[in-house]
Parts: C-alpha cells; structure tokens; sequence
C-alpha cells in the first residue's frame, strides 16, 4: 500500500513540475543562442590563425626538405670517407704496433752497433729522411749521423710517437719511396734477423707511407664533408628558427581551439539541457496520460487495501483455517464449511469479526500467475485441484496427498523435476535418501503410504528437533536439520483412515478427480485426438495467456517498484521515465493481446463445447466403474488404464463428416467400449447393477428422467399400513401403492386398480409383466414410471424389467450377453498390464490360457510357460519365475495368489519392476478367489487397477450344469465298470445330484442354509468310489453309498444340520433300485435315463429335461418369486448406495444427505419409546415364574436396545450440529440413517431382522407396545406374539419349565409338541390351562391346509401366516412320530444362525417332500 501510495504521489506532482519545466525551458534556449554567437566569433579567429599556421609550415617543409638533402649528401660523403679511412686504418694499426716493440733498452742498443749492416743503415736512414725537418732530407745518412740523429733514446722515440703523419713532406716521402721502400730487403722480417729494434723501426717506416698514401687520397673528401657540414649546420639553424616561429604560432592555434571547444561544449550542453528538458515535458505529458488508468487503479487499491487492514485479521483467521482444516474434504464440504458455517460463526460472535465480502482463499495466499504456472506443469485447472495446491505450497505442516488417480503426484513430479527426492517406504535405501534431504534441506517425496508408517518416521513427521531445533533423530542417528527441508507424503488409497497423531502431523489434501475436472481432461484428450489443430491451438492459446498472465503481474510489480522506489523529481531521470513508459507500452500490448487470445479462446472453446457430451459420458463412466468397488473390492480400475480404453474407442468410432453425428458416435463407441471392458471383469449378478448404474446416470445427465422418481424406486420405502382389496395382490404390494398414490405423477392408480381389478389382475399374473401394455392412461407413463409400479405389483419381474429398461435406452447390444473371447482380451495385455482371472468355484479359466499360449508358442514343454500354484514356500519359485520370464520373454501363471496375502506387497512392486524394460512377449496371468467379505479382502489395489480383470463362472440352471456334470466323463468312463447297467445309472443320478446341489444355491436360503462350495472334485471322486463300490460287491451297496456321497464326499462341506438333512434326502430318492427299472423320477416329468452310450446321455437331457424350474430342484415354483424378488431387492439397494450423495431428492428443493439423516433422526426420536421402569415392573409381583422371568428378561433387553438407538442418534444429532466430532461409529450410523438400513451398533443389540430402517423401526414399536401390555399385569397373554422376542427359543422353554413344574416331569425328558388350531388371535380371550396360545409365524415353501396340514403352496402367496399354534410341553415318549415332517422354525428368511425350534407337524405327504422344498416357519417375513 505505501509503494501504491508512493506512486500515486509521484504521479500527481508530474503535472506541477511541467509548468517550472517549461519556464527552465525559456532561460536555457536564451543562453544557448549566446553561447552560439560566442563560438562563432571564435570560429573566424581561429581561422586567420590556422591560415597563417598554414603558411608558414609551408616554408618549414620546404626547408626541411633541404636540410634534408644536405643530411643526405654529408651522410654520404661522410660514410665515403670513413670507408676509404678504414682502410688506411690496418697500417696506422700495424705502425703503432711496430712503435709498441721499441723501448729504450733496443733502441739504445741499436745505437750502441758500431758498424751495423747495410740493411739496419738504410732503415735509420729511411727514418732520417721521413722525419727531416721541414722536408730537407739531409744528404748525410750514414749510420754515424743516423746515431746523432737519434739522439736521446727517449726523445727520438717520443719523435715517433707524435710524428705527424698526414703532413709528410713530398721531398721526404719521395727519398724514402724511392731508395729506400723500394730495396727488397727493406722488410721487418729480413730486418728483425740483423736487429729487433730495426725491425721495429722497418716496420714503422713502411706502414706509415702507406696511411699517408691513402690519406692524402681521403683528404679532399673530408674537405668536402666539412663544407658539406658548414652548410648543414646554416640550413638547420634556419629550420630551427622557422620551426621555433611555427611552434609559437601552433601554441597559439591551440588556445584558440581550446577556447573554441569549450565554447562549443557550453554550446551543446545548452542544446542538451533544452532538448532533456524538451523531452522531459514531452515524457511527462506521456507518462501522466499513460500512467492515467493505473493512477486511479491504484487509488481504488489503496482504498481497498484500507479497508482490508480493518478486515485483514479476519481473512488471515478464515485463511488459515482453509489451509489447515479443509484440504481432506470434497468440493461440495468445503463450500458448504466456509460460506455456512465459519463465515456465519466469525460473523455471529459478540464482537464480530470483520471479513472481507466474499473473500476467497485462494486469493489470499496465491495470484493467477502462480496458478497459471501450476496449471502449466500439469495440474488439472478445476477450482478443486488449484484449491489443494495452493493448501500444498502454504501448509506448515507436511502434506499429505490422497491421490488415487495420481494426478497430484504428477504435477508434484513436473514443479519440483530432478530437485524432488522420490522414495517408497521398505525401498532398499530409502532412509540414507531421507537423511540426505534434511541435512541437505532438500524436497522429498514419499509415495504409496498405507494406512500406517513406520515408527522410524514417527521424529520426522512430527517434527522433534532436538539441540535448538539444530538436529533430529531417525532411527538411531542424529541427522542434522535443515529448515528448508521439506516433506511430502502421497497415498493411493481412495478412502484412507490415519491414526490421529497422523493427521494431526500433517495436511490432508484430498487430490481425489472430481467429476468436473476429469470432464475437462477429457475434452482436452478427445479434442486433441478429433481436432489435433484446435488443441493445440488451446494449449498454446493457454499456455500463452497464462505466460501472459505471468509477465503482467510482472511488470506491473516492476512499474509500480520503479515509479515507487524514485526518489526526488524523478523526471529528470530519463532512463528510468523511458522504463517506466516501456514498461507501461508492454503492460498495454500484453493486455491487447490477452484481449485478443480471450476472443480467440472463445471461439476455439465454442469449437471444443461440440465435443464436451462426450468427454462428459466418459467422465461419467469413468466414476460408475470406479464406484464397483462398493460392490466388491476385486472391482478396481485405474484412470490410467480407463484413459487406455477411452482412447481406444475414440479410435473405433465410425468416421462422419458431421460433427454432431460424430460426437453421437463418440458417445455411443466410448459407452460400449467401458462397457464391455468392465464387464468380462464383473460377475453375472453385477452385470445388471453396473448396467442399471451406467444408463440411470446417463438419463440423470441429460435430465431424461425425474431424480425424485429415481430416489423413490431404489429407496422404495413404504409401510405395510394397508390391507389389499383385491386378492391378486398382497398387502405389501398394496402398501406400495398406496403410497405412490400419493405422488403427482401416479395420483388415483389405487382407485384405477381397485376400479379396473381385471385388467390389472391380468397384468399382474401375467407371464413376463414387463412386456404387456399397463391399463387405460397408465401406459402412456415414462418407462421409469412403469419400472416404480412394476416393482409394487411385481418385485420378483424386476431384474427382467431393468433388462428391458437398459436395452430400450441404451441399445439392445448391452443386454445380449456375448462373452468377450479371451484372445481378444490377450491382444490388449502387455508386460505393464497383466490378466487377472476372479475364480468361482467349479471353474478353471487358465484352460484358456494354455489354449492359447498351445497356439502362440508357450507352453510348459517349451520352457515358455511358468505355471505356479501359489501356497507355502511357493513366493521364491514365483519370484524367480517372473524374473526370467521378463528377460526372455515367457509367460508366467500364478495361480490362487489370495493364499499367500502376506506376499502380494512384494508381487505388487515385481509386477511394477518389471512392467518397464522387459521382453514384449512376456505376460502375467493372476488368478484368485474374491474374499468372503470386504474386510477379508487382500489383494492390493496396484494390481488390480493395472489388470484387465476376466470373470468366469459355472454354467446356471439345470440343462447346463447337468451337461457340465457329464462333461467330466467321457465313453470310456462309461465302459469302464464291469457292472454297466448300474455304474451308468448311478452316475447319471450322480450327475443329477451334483447338478441340484449346485445349483440350488441361488435360491439362497430356501436352498442351503449355508453357501457350500461344492464342485466337480466332489463329482468325479465319488464316481470313483462308485466304480470301486460296484467291483467289489456283488450287489449295490445303497446305504453304503448314499452315506459315503452324503456325510464325506459332499457332505464333508456341509456344517449345517438342517443342509446334512437335505444332502441326505436328495440322495435317498435318487439313490433307489427303482432307477434300474426305469421307474425312477429324478422330478416331475424327468424319469432317469435307460442304459445309453455318453452322447445318447447328453441327447435325452436336451430332449427328455423339462424347463428351467425350481421344480428341478423340488422346490416350489414359489422359490423362484422369492429367489427372483431378493435379487431385484438387492439390485436396487446396490444402486442405491452406487448414488453420488449430492443427489436431488425433489426438484426445486433439494435435500442434502444430512438434511435427509436429521429428519429420520429426528422421527425416529420422536416415536422412540422411554425405557421400562424395571423397579416398577418387579414390585408388582413376587412371583418369578418362568413366563415373568422372560418378560423381565424382554424387558431389560428392550431397555439396552431403546438406551443404545437414543445415546447414539443423540450423539449423531450433536455431531451434525458441529458440537462434536464426528467418529467412524457416528459416520457408520449416519450412512445406515441415509440408506434405510439398521446401523450395526443397534442390531448388535437387536434381535435378527431382515426389515429395512422404516419397518424396522415399526416392528420395534410394535415390540414395545407388546411387552408394555404384558407387564401391566405380568400374566401371559391370551395368545403371545412369539415373532416379538429377542429370545423365542427362551419363552418355548419357560412353556417346557412351566408344565415340568405343574407335572413334575423331569425337564431332560421332555419336549414340545404343536397342534396347528383353526383360528386367529382375536378368537382367543385367555390364554389355555397348560402350555401357551402363539401366533406370528409364517410358512415359506408350502401353506398349511386345516384339513391335510401341511399342503402344496398357492402361487405367488410366498409366506402364508400360520393360525395359532398351540404349543404345550409332553413327555418325549409320548411324541408322536408317523406323517409328521419335523419343521424348522427360523427368525427370519435369512434361516441358518436364526434357527429357533423344530416343531413337528403333520403331512399326507412324504416328509421328503417338503425337505427337498425348503419348508420351514418363519416369524418374520
């Protein structure tokens, strides 16, 4: 604000300072025009003086050229005669040298000769003549004069010394040449014989005539070179004074110019200092007009930031409080925190605390150019995902990404590059590379966390520094700390739940995809692929106007630095005016172009919008597939591999010239593509869920359909209130109707029905519902519409009506069925993606598997294919397998991983090792078995997301299963029994059996009390117990054999009694002699085959087996109903809980999910009833009889029951308001609240139910209200609602206790018996002397008939209610025993835990009918 402020200031004083500007201006051009004249005066005297300069260097030069020529012509003479001198010089040379050998000593002994020789006399006398005086050689020469003449020794050799040889006399030099040179033996040498001194002096003579000989040549040389120098010497002493004159005049010049220069420097600084100032004004006048729009920008943020430092406490408070607490929430939560619940709370406080209106987060800690930077190295541009980097870049503590699509951890990977520490937990390592770091203060990254981290780590995440926060512990060591070290933790894990010291050391950040950005991803990837131009064209476009965004906030930074940081008049400065200007001229260029590339981009978007539908389908598929995991956890699927399949369909889509016929085709390719990738991957029952999903969501979407209609069929909830006027339908079906009479688009259907009952009597016993006309108007509903009556008049056609549904508005092609060859799913594997097989029981797909690699080269044989069967020690041989098959390029199976689970982690990270860089051939083909429950689940979710996952699952029905049977033999099994007639029957019959036991496990409950695993081992060892049976005995051993198939070979699954029961019936009414006679009906209308070959068996069960039905099985055709009508059920509850939460309940107003929860809540509260008054209770009677014990009992659970419903919806009720904090119990509750589902906490307590919420609670009631009324009096009611215990097994053994008391019988010798009366609870006013009334119990499988007991069911009365039963106790020898079928007696539907008694009751028929048929009793339906 103060360097707004600033600039602000100095803007407004520009416009004052033009004006003294100007006026500076007018005072500078006044002296520049004197200054002018002054260097013009200068100019002309400068003139006359360089012209005079100029003259007289004329003269100069030309006497320099002759002082020149006369150096030139003495050099000459000169050198001339120094040559010719040279050569004289040797004899000089030799002369002195000759002088140098003559002393005193030789010479006075010369003198001392008295008559030398002849040649001694001529040289003396040569030396007379040479030296006579004055050139008068005397005549006397002789050896006598010769000695006078030398006279003194020192004097004459002094003579000679200084004798002047260049002024010879020629009388002298012509005597010695001639008489005495010419003489040959006139030679120091000849002389040197005679005499040394002589020889000196010979010597001397002879060498000095000849220096004067070449003298006398050089001499008038030398007279030349002297007046040669004479005239040099006057030429030069001329030059010098003219040269002395032009120095004084060029000193003078030199002022002059000096002047001149100074003169015109003044001149140009007054030329300089008027066009600054000119240029001044001129930038000013610029700058004010240019800098105009900042200047009342900048004014309006200096009042802004003036009112945020009165706001600023409060957005820093809401700031912070986004960073630390919101980053683990969805899109929807933190809106939803922020604007309704903190803003509201700051805003209530006593003193409220100011905010800025509408304030964004986002805003407070990062600009558009940081985002655009970030969106620039990969990270998705939705609000959701800049959002979590901007809690990333400014959280204190560590981050922590929930990241299971890994687009957080790619963009992480992009910002920071090769300056990012990646390391894995258990990487060999990994904490060298982490002590490294935080000494080094580097960034790491720690992927794939768990839910748990090692406690090495535990000093780290928390930051313990010890030593003044100078050092920290890991592990063992001291590492030194860095305070620029930084620490970020990734998970895949979609749902994680950390430890809470965990999430207090970090900030969750959820990087979970939402919907909206995947959608643009996808656009961007469909668009770039249809229309590579316009993508290209966009993603430069964006990246462009990000880059541009960058360099705005830039420059305007370095604008408003620079105007700021100006000190003084900083229009005198120049350089930072014309900075400021270009600054300002690029700012307003970039913003142009900015202009420019938004309409750009509108265009191009509007290009793009025509392929959003599809981006936006497969944004939609994409989280349908990734919600399967709710279904099962084997159902993952990565974004990575469903980007795979998207584009693949982008490629397979049909070519048009359209564009919107192509996006049509896009949608359609794409759906089909995801489809068919999932479903090889889904098991049968999940099919339709996933179908149902894919095509409600995409009706949802293009708003085809009512999301309120939609809510009301997957919920269904309605109240079993009303009892049917018309017999065709039940009261639960009538409820229903009545309830959707309720709705705008289905008001008057119960008046049309009970108007119209034939027509819809019609419809509702119709054959295939789903395919006939509604009655009257009804038919002109919406297919939804018919779907939501469909399910009131016929729940159990429902899985049929969905089919039709999906084939009517997605296409036929969906519902057909085909299997996907495994070929095909082979050509889409590679190294990186294996092939997962989910097993079922009774089904061995890697058949498959060696079937091709037969066909492509890899098998066993060959040393291509590794076959390892999973289990203990097996890991080394599969680690060893996959390591040589990734070099070489072979195929590995590992079979049932989900046995060795404590391994997977380490399968997991291989099949990431060596998903790079190993051999293109090299395969993986993973099977395993789906846990039992979703806790039990092991398999890692890498492996599965990275898998294409193939399902394959046993035939259904009895045509196939029984044709499945038989596959497991051949002819020659047939052959193979000597006793062939009874060996084939009886594995027919065993066939037949295997078939039924297997295949009657769909009918759930009312098939097996218990799921058994059952398969064709069981078949095929017991055929060979047969064979070994038959050849050793003589006739067939029945018994022997039905037990063995019974109690060990099937029955060795078997834990259930009731199931033994079955298993054991099943076998003695196949297992009968009267199959060898033809006579034996394996069911109605199937008699067992006669003796055929192994292709007359499988001919006679195409042509012989009756239709697919329960009948098949022994069951009543109603079994199917049931079986049919729980699977609908069960397929709307998934699709229910597949719902995104945020969905609209009501159009107009919509109910959020904890809108929906608090209501229920709150109705549930307000029926729930107080507690029983046990103190009360018990004073009203001493007695404790058994049926008083059982109502005190009742009682006291009922009261744990209504304490744990009101403390735990209170307790969710304070956690919805904010005042408390929400705990996985709480959530849990809150879900099954939403869900219409019993929470678990309440059911732990409960008693078994199978009832959604609403009738659970109802049924609640209606216990309470039950035991209310016994407890008034505490004596046993008329007829008691024995459905409405917790323990029933409790109130029928108080009857046992209450009679062994009156009878004193002893109580281990007695049991229960049951007579079925005529009559209903009403006809009852007391209860009977002995024994109790009770009522609430319900048939399934078959009806009760007063006359025949137990009797063949009505179609479609699935659970008829029994009258009341009479119950008492008797002595166990008086039980009856003939036409009695002992009864189950069963909680609930879901029968096995919640068996309660058997109670007998009396048939006509054959008990093994109604065991094969599943009868039991039941108490609540």
């Amino acid at each position: 604000m103060e360097r707004l402020a600033n600039g602000i200031e100095k803007l407004k004083t520009t416009a004052s300072q033009v004006e003294d500007l100007k006026a500076k201006l007018a005072s500078q051009e006044v002296e520049l025009n004197l200054k002018n004249q002054d260097a013009e005066a200068l100019i002309t005297k400068i003139g006359l003086q360089t012209e005079k300069v100029s003259h007289e260097k004329t003269i100069a030069d030309a006497e320099e050229q002759k002082v020149a020529a006369i150096q030139a012509e003495v050099s000459a003479k000169q050198k001339d005669c120094e040559d010719d001198l040279s050569k004289a010089e040797p004899a000089l040379v030799a002369a002195t040298t000759a002088l140098n050998t003559l002393n005193k000593v030789n010479l006075t002994e010369l003198k001392t000769f008295p008559n030398p020789p002849i040649a001694v006399t001529n040289v003396s006398a040569a030396v007379m003549a040479l030296m006579a005086p004055r050139g008068k050689v005397p005549k006397d020469r002789s050896w006598k004069a010769a000695k006078i003449f030398m006279g003194k020794v020192d004097d004459f050799l002094q003579a000679l010394i200084h004798y002047d040889k260049e002024h010879i006399p020629e009388n002298c030099l012509k005597v010695v040449k001639e008489e005495y040179l010419k003489n040959p033996e006139f030679h120091p040498d000849l002389v040197r014989t005679k005499s040394f001194a002589a020889s000196g002096l010979c010597a001397w003579v002879i060498n000095i005539i000849r220096y004067y000989e070449v003298f006398c040549d050089v001499e008038p040389k030398r007279q030349a070179l002297s007046q040669a120098n004479t005239d040099l010497d006057t030429a030069t002493g001329k030059l010098e004074t003219i040269r002395k004159k032009l120095v004084d005049l060029d000193a003078n010049l030199r002022r002059l110019t000096t002047r001149f220069e100074k003169a015109t420097a003044e001149k140009v600084r007054c030329r300089d200092e008027v066009t600054r100032t000119n240029r001044t004004i001129e930038l000013a006048n610029r700058l004010v007009k240019g800098l105009e729009s900042e200047n009342i920008r900048w004014a309006q943020s200096v009042q802004l930031f003036e009112a945020q430092e009165k706001t600023l406490c409060g957005d820093t408070l809401l700031t912070a409080a986004f960073v630390s607490y919101i980053g683990s929430f969805t899109r929807h939560y933190r809106q939803e925190l922020v604007e309704s619940m903190w803003i509201p709370f700051l805003k209530s406080q006593k003193v409220p605390i100011p905010l800025t209106e509408g304030l964004d987060p986002i805003g407070m800690l990062t600009d558009d150019a940081t985002v655009a930077a970030w969106n620039n190295e990969g990270l998705p541009s939705d609000r959701m995902s800049t959002e979590n980097a901007t809690i990333l870049t400014n959280c204190e503590r560590w981050p922590l990404m929930i990241d299971p699509q890994q687009q957080g951890i790619k963009w992480i990977k992009n910002k920071y590059g090769s300056d990012l520490k990646v390391v894995c937990l258990g990487q060999k390592g990994y904490l060298d590379t982490i002590e490294r770091a935080v000494a080094g203060g580097e960034t790491v990254l720690i992927e794939n966390l768990e839910e748990t981290v090692e406690p090495v780590l535990d000093t780290l995440l928390g930051r313990n520094t010890i030593k003044k926060g100078r050092y920290i512990r890991i592990g063992d060591k001291e590492c030194e700390y860095s305070s620029r070290f930084r620490l970020i933790l990734h998970t895949k894990l979609a749902n994680p739940h950390y430890k809470p010291e965990m999430q207090a050391q970090s900030t969750l950040i959820n990087f979970t995809v939402t919907r909206d950005g995947l959608e643009e991803q996808l656009l961007a990837e469909v668009v770039s692929t249809e229309r590579p131009d316009l993508e290209k064209l966009k993603s430069e476009l964006t990246k462009q106007q990000n880059d541009f965004k960058i360099e705005l906030k830039r420059l305007e930074g370095e604008l408003l630095t620079r105007l700021s940081a100006a000190k003084g008049s900083f229009l005198g400065d120049t350089v930072l005016v014309e900075k400021l200007e270009t600054t300002k001229l690029t700012a307003a260029e970039i913003e142009c172009k900015v202009f420019e590339a938004k309409e750009n981009e509108i265009k191009i978007n509007e290009a793009r919008e025509f392929y959003r539908p599809a981006a936006e389908r497969a944004s939609v598929l994409y989280f349908i597939i990734n919600d399967l995991s709710k279904i099962n956890p084997m159902y993952q699927f990565s974004l990575k591999t469903f980007n795979i399949v998207f584009h693949k369909a982008i490629e397979r889509a049909e070519k048009c010239d359209e564009v919107q016929e192509r996006v049509v085709s896009l949608k359609d390719c794409i759906t089909y593509s995801v489809f068919l990738y999932t479903s090889r991957g889904l098991f049968e029952r999940d099919k339709l869920t996933f179908l149902s999903q894919t095509a409600f969501q995409i009706l949802l979407i293009n708003k085809a359909i009512d999301p309120q209609e939609l809510d009301f069929l997957l919920r269904f909830n309605i109240e079993l209130s009303s009892k049917s006027p018309v017999h065709f339908l039940s009261s639960q079906a009538w409820s229903a109707i009545k309830t959707m009479s309720m709705w705008d688009g289905f008001r008057g259907l119960d008046r049309d029905i009970e108007g119209s009952a034939k027509r819809w009597k019609k419809l509702v016993e119709s054959e295939c519902p789903e395919r006939e006309k509604f009655p009257q108007e009804w038919k002109n509903k919406s297919s939804l519409q018919k779907l939501i009556m469909l399910r009131a008049l016929r729940p159990d056609r429902m899985t049929y009506a969905v089919r039709n549904y999906v084939e009517e508005n997605m296409g036929s092609k969906y519902v057909e069925g085909a299997r996907m060859e495994f070929a095909k799913s082979y050509e889409e594997s590679s190294p990186a993606t294996p092939v997962f097989f989910i097993l079922s029981a009774g089904v061995n797909p890697l058949k498959d598997v060696e079937s091709l690699g037969k066909k492509l080269g890899f098998t066993i044989d060959l040393g291509k294919l590794h076959n390892v069967s999973l289990g203990q020690g097996q890991e080394v041989v599969a680690e060893k397998a996959l390591e040589k098959a990734s070099h070489e390029g072979h195929w590995v199976i590992l079979q049932n991983v989900h046995l060795v689970a404590k391994w997977l982690g380490t399968l997991e990270k291989l099949l990431e090792k060596y998903s790079e860089g190993s051999h293109p051939d090299y395969r993986v083909f993973i099977s395993a078995e789906p846990a039992a429950t979703p806790d039990e689940h092991s398999i890692p979710q890498g492996i599965l997301e990275n898998s294409i996952k193939i399902t394959n699952e046993p035939p259904t029905g009895m045509l196939a299963n029984l044709h499945a049977a038989l596959y497991n033999f051949d002819q020659d099994t047939l052959e193979m029994c000597a006793r062939e007639q009874e060996f084939k029957s009886i594995l027919f019959c065993l066939c037949y059996f295997h078939a039924c036991v297997a295949e009657r496990r769909k009918f759930g409950p009312q098939g097996w009390n218990r799921s058994y695993p059952f398969n064709t081992g069981d078949l095929t060892i017991s055929v060979n117990v047969l064979y070994n049976y038959l050849e050793a005995n003589t006739k067939v051993p029945w018994e022997d054999l039905c037990y063995l198939f019974g109690e060990i070979m099937y029955g060795g699954h078997i834990t259930d009694d009731w199931d033994r029961r079955l298993c054991h019936t099943y076998l003695e009414e196949f297992m009968h002699p009267d199959m060898l006679e033809g006579e034996l009906f394996l069911a109605p209308g199937f008699v067992a085959p006669p003796n055929l070959d192994y292709v007359g068996y499988h001919k006679y069960v195409d042509d012989v087996l009756p239709p697919e039905s329960p009948v098949l099985y022994g069951l009543h055709p109603n079994a199917e109903i049931e079986f049919l009508t729980v699977i609908s059920d069960n397929l709307f509850r998934t699709i229910l809980e597949m719902q995104p939460r945020d969905l609209a309940i009501g159009e107009g107003s919509v109910q959020t999910a904890e809108e929906k929860v608090k209501n229920v809540l709150d109705d549930i509260l307000e029926k729930l009833p107080e507690k029983f008054n046990m103190h009360e209770i018990m004073l009203k009677t001493s007695e404790r009889t058994p049926y008083i014990v059982v109502c005190f009992q009742e009682c006291e659970r009922m009261n744990l029951l209504i304490h744990e419903i009101r403390r735990s919806l209170k307790e969710l009720d304070l956690g919805l308001k904010g005042e408390l904090t929400i705990s996985s119990e709480m959530e849990a509750l809150q879900s099954a609240l939403y869900y219409d589902t019993v929470p678990g906490s309440w059911t732990k307590l409960a008693y078994p139910s199978t009832y959604g919420l609403g009738q659970w609670i109802n049924d609640l009631l209606l216990r309470c209200r039950e035991l209310d009324t016994w407890t008034q009096d505490l004596v046993l009611p008329a007829v008691v609602w024995l459905s409405g215990f917790f323990n029933p097994q409790s109130f029928l053994t108080s009857i046992m206790q209450s009679m062994a008391r009156k009878n004193e019988w002893p109580l281990d010798k007695m049991c229960l018996t049951v007579d079925v009366t005529k009559k209903t609870k009403d006809d009852y006013g007391h209860p009977p002397r002995e024994g109790a009334y009770i009522h609430g119990l319900y048939m399934e499988g078959a009806r009760w008939d007063a006359q025949c007991g137990i009797t063949e069911a009505w179609l479609k009365d699935l659970t008829p209610a029994m009258p009341v039963i009479y119950v008492r106790a008797i002595p166990v020898d008086r039980q009856e025993t003939k036409s009695i079928y002992a009864c189950p007696v069963y909680k609930t539907k879901t029968r096995g835990p919640t068996h309660v008694w058997t109670f007998n009751l009396k048939t006509k028929e054959k008990p093994a009918r109604w065991i094969l048929a599943g009868v039991a009793l039941l108490l609540s339906v």
